[in-house]
């Protein structure tokens, strides 16, 4: 574990009893904090996330995604205003595409989503993607435990449907939810096989007024689709729903759905496993992603890169060759 500073270590300390205490505004430095690139920063980033996680995990961690105009935001809206008033307290934690000027977040998740923002009980926190992964924030796993922490018993990552972030996401949650529209074309809309292939749960939005029958349709579609594909889950075949999210029809039962994939995973031991692989996969991209630091932070290291790369895009130096020299050159 990275050492903290005892000068750093007493605000570490007050902001962490401040999440725990579910303090809105601590959630939200806690968050800026562990999404700064600054060194210091991340010392205390990760002191604070190892404070809290005691009171993490409990959560049911919901990926959502879908191709632009689907609804995703419409559907969260509603659909958490739904789970509020049930009781339960709700984070949203939107990946946006960034700025390419400034790196902050374009989409203005509060504006798309007025239910949530004006409800106590939910949390919305727009990311910005800084390009990582296709949309995926590079600290989004961090996020969601502070959100636990914070007393927040349903969390919702929305993707911005683009590039391999669905694939992302769907590593670090529970179940992944795919929105897709009816009557759009040829029924799989062009839809990747692997997001089918990694697809938990598939939902057929706007299914209201003339829609109705064409969802029908493109959820036969869907369900064939499925049938040719190996599962993924011993437990679970991906249902395909209808719903609409303007006008809330269907959410009971895409949650319904939720808890039955949480249940039924829950009980052939499969729920742990998911979280256990997925906290693994965590530890080795951060390490990765540490060891990619080392080498780029270090002149000498960055300058020899920076030699190998030219040689291999000549084609002088093949690949394998470069990364051994890079290698031995770091002592890793």
């Amino acid at each position: 574990m990275g050492a903290v500073s005892d000068a750093a270590r007493p605000d570490v300390d007050a902001l962490a009893a401040a999440i725990l205490a579910g303090e809105r505004a601590a959630l939200a430095r806690g968050i800026t904090l562990v999404e700064s690139k600054r060194p210091d920063h991340r010392d205390q980033a990760r002191a604070l996330v190892q404070q809290v996680m005691p009171k993490t995990g409990n959560a049911i961690r919901i990926g959502m995604t879908g191709v632009p105009g689907v609804g995703k935001s419409t559907t969260i809206d509603n659909f958490g205003a739904m789970l509020i008033e049930q009781g339960h307290r709700l984070a949203v934690l939107a990946v946006d595409p960034s700025s390419t000027r400034t790196g902050g977040s374009i989409l203005g998740d509060k504006t798309r989503m007025a239910r949530l923002a004006a409800s106590k009980g939910a949390y919305i926190r727009p990311s910005p993607s800084a390009g990582t992964l296709g949309g995926v924030t590079a600290k989004s796993r961090e996020t969601i435990l502070l959100c636990e922490a914070a007393g927040h018993d349903v969390v919702v990552v929305e993707t911005v449907g683009i590039g391999q972030s669905e694939t992302a996401v769907a590593d670090m949650v529970d179940v992944f939810v795919v929105l897709m529209l009816p009557g759009a074309g040829d029924e799989l809309q062009g839809i990747k096989k692997g997001v089918l292939e990694i697809a938990d749960i598939i939902t057929i939005n706007k299914a209201d007024g003339d829609n109705a029958p064409a969802a029908r349709k493109a959820a036969a579609h869907y369900r064939a689709a499925l049938d040719i594909l190996a599962p993924t889950s011993k437990v679970w075949k991906p249902p395909v729903l209808t719903q609409s999210g303007l006008q809330s029809d269907g959410l009971e039962t895409l949650w319904a759905t939720i808890k039955d994939h949480r249940a039924k995973h829950q009980a052939a031991g499969l729920f742990a496993k998911r979280r256990t692989d997925q906290n693994l996969g965590w530890m080795r991209d951060m390490l990765r992603e540490r060891a990619m630091e080392r080498l780029t932070r270090d002149p000498d290291l960055r300058a020899a890169i920076d030699v190998a790369e030219a040689h291999v895009a000549a084609g002088t130096l093949a690949p394998s060759i470069a990364v051994e020299q890079l290698v031995k050159q770091a002592n890793l």
